[in-house]
């Protein structure tokens, strides 16, 4: 990939930032050869990779070299683009969203820094990925268990930054979060709550601290540069019970919804309650080809054959319960007794106790997978994919109005529909998936507009995305509309106080530093 330096600054000018970034790193960590540029571009973007290209990566070892590195920024006036692993896959991975921003991979800051079984919490740096956190509870026999996302590989501390959502008690990553420390944009160092204190052991206990509460104003946020978190485990329980219950019609998702959401909101359900529909079982069986091979999506009679051959309900609900287990026991009763109401159909129970082995698939028990990258492999070619993901409140008559929204508007693009929804409680997280193959420009071309149709039409319903990829980050934020986008000015003008030469991720989630807003607009999807 070609050199593209950052806006107004000079190929002279970004030669002299990376001699600078060397004498901090080491020359073998400042990385601006075209191949290095290709290792960070987006390996799923919908179109060229050079639509958001790194003009070169840093990768520091300590937090003393993120201070150096963002100090030299400034006065080179060179932006930096931090990632922890660069594995945000459908979402842009590790490529900037303004052009020419260098990536400062965070991946070599790898230390978990405190692992404490007592109080079931743990200090990770950004290099940490979630297969690494997961070994080393395993190798101390520890009794914690974690909260994974369906793909697994990236880096614990850049998932939950980014909002990421997992299957367990603790599926909400965002709000384990307790205490951390970021490097500002003028290379100060800030820690959060009680570790604003020096050597307070509450650091990482109490999740508000004395003051304002800025934890989360650094998830999804360019105000700094996370070096190190705190987040909360869950202790191992006694028993759990999973019961899987098939759901024969796509309609049902509305009183699935308004069954389990009232549990989950009480507490009897303490999961993140994760529904797939029948899609999300075949991209595991084997490519789109094995099961319908035209060009157009597959129609409802093919569905329904394959529901027949694969003996699928439309949806599934894996809904796990944890504690001792006369209270499980308890619970389960509840939970069958609710769902008998609407489905005959008993569920299939899968009992686990302390001490019997884990299936390695299990993420609704805490183990990381890389299992539903296949999906990316459903369409063929360069497979690649997409999530369109808006928040809706969990009743039954809200999910209903979404799906079949978001289907009409897919169905119209003549796309496989492939929906899931997450209940975490009082709202609904409704994922839908867009697969699409790289090496076909018609395929790419359908995916931007739908995006944009998804978006725009979602906005018009009163719903919106609580992520999305780099390249629409900007068209997101535009629907967050009340009081003229207050909630963006107000963004703005923190970043322009604390970041005035708009050094940090600028363009992040939609948020311009003054010093580059005149590049909001480009390298829109």
């Amino acid at each position: 990939m070609k050199l593209v330096t950052p806006p107004r600054v000079s190929p002279q000018a970004f030669d002299s930032a990376m001699q600078a970034f060397a004498g901090v790193v080491g020359k073998d960590w400042v990385m601006a050869s075209d191949a290095d540029r290709s290792a960070y571009a987006d390996t799923y973007a919908p179109g060229p990779q050079e639509q958001w290209p790194a003009s070169a990566a840093v990768a520091p070892a300590s937090v003393e070299e993120v201070q150096a590195i963002v100090r030299l920024a400034n006065e080179h006036k060179t932006p930096l683009w931090p990632v922890a692993r660069g594995k945000n896959l459908g979402y842009g991975t590790a490529a900037p969203r303004m052009a020419g921003s260098v990536v400062l991979d965070l991946g070599r800051m790898n230390k978990i820094l405190e692992l404490d079984p007592t109080l079931a919490y743990c200090v990770v740096e950004p290099g940490v990925g979630f297969f690494d956190l997961y070994e080393a509870i395993q190798r101390d026999k520890l009794p914690l268990w974690l909260s994974v996302p369906g793909n697994a590989w990236g880096s614990v501390m850049g998932n939950t930054l980014e909002h990421g959502i997992g299957y367990t008690s603790y599926g909400l990553h965002a709000r384990n979060v307790c205490g951390v420390e970021a490097v500002l944009p003028d290379g100060d160092v800030v820690r959060t709550g009680m570790g604003a204190m020096k050597n307070n052991p509450a650091w990482h206990l109490f999740p508000m601290g004395y003051g304002p509460t800025w934890d989360l104003a650094f998830s999804q946020s360019n105000f700094g540069v996370v070096t190190k978190m705190g987040l909360w485990l869950q202790p191992a329980p006694e028993s759990s019970l999973e019961l899987v219950f098939d759901i024969p019609e796509a309609d049902d998702i509305g009183w699935v919804i308004d069954t389990i959401a009232p549990l989950k909101i009480s507490g009897l359900i303490d999961q993140n309650v994760f529904i797939p529909s029948w899609l999300g079982k075949m991209v595991l069986k084997g490519q789109r080809k094995d099961f319908w091979d035209k060009p157009s999506a597959i129609p409802e009679w093919r569905v329904q054959e394959l529901l027949k051959e694969h003996k699928l309900g439309y949806w599934q609900v894996a809904l796990r319960l944890y504690g001792e287990e006369p209270v499980v026991k308890a619970k389960a009763e509840v939970v069958k007794a609710a769902m008998a109401r609407n489905l005959k159909a008993a569920p299939v129970e899968n009992w686990w106790r302390t001490g019997d082995p884990i299936n390695a698939y299990e993420t609704t028990m805490g183990v990381p997978s890389a299992v539903p990258l296949q999906m990316s492999d459903w369409i063929g070619g360069r497979g690649a994919h997409m999530g369109f993901s808006p928040v809706v409140p969990a009743t039954g008559k809200a999910v209903l109005d979404q799906m079949k929204l978001s289907r009409k508007i897919i169905d119209s693009f003549d796309v496989d529909f492939y929906a899931s929804f997450t209940i975490g409680g009082r709202f609904a997280n409704n994922v839908n998936m867009l697969m699409f193959d790289r090496d076909q420009p018609q395929q790419i071309d359908t995916m931007k507009r739908l995006f944009n149709a998804l978006i725009a039409e979602t906005a018009k319903a009163g719903y919106g995305e609580y992520r999305t990829h780099l390249g629409w980050m900007d068209r997101v934020m535009d629907t967050f509309d009340f009081n003229d986008h207050a909630f963006r000015r107000f963004n703005e003008k923190v970043k322009d106080a604390i970041d005035p030469n708009g050094i940090i991720a600028p363009g992040k989630q939609g948020v311009w530093p003054s010093a580059y807003r005149d590049q909001a607009k480009e390298g829109r999807a």
